[in-house]
């Protein structure tokens, strides 16, 4: 089964090797058909710590690193 990837936005990166990820998506009402907005943080794994607050981020499904955090932050350069 391949592993989800979603993107978002640093909210946070206080934590030691984490960032928190907020993740918005965006589907029609079925009753009223307008266009909702949800959103949902993610802890995610950041081994090198190297992002900040409003960068805009991939993150992956990965296996369980603590309580929280399910997710790795995927690194566009590698």
């Amino acid at each position: 089964m391949p592993k989800r990837i979603l993107q978002g936005v640093v909210v946070s990166d206080k934590q030691d090797k984490t960032v928190v990820v907020k993740v918005e998506r965006r589907f029609t009402h079925p009753l009223l058909k307008k266009t909702v907005r949800r959103s949902k943080n993610y802890h995610a794994h950041d081994e090198h710590k190297k992002f900040k607050v409003g960068d805009v981020v991939e993150i992956e499904e990965t296996r369980p690193i603590s309580k929280l955090k399910s997710w790795v932050v995927v690194d566009p350069t590698a």
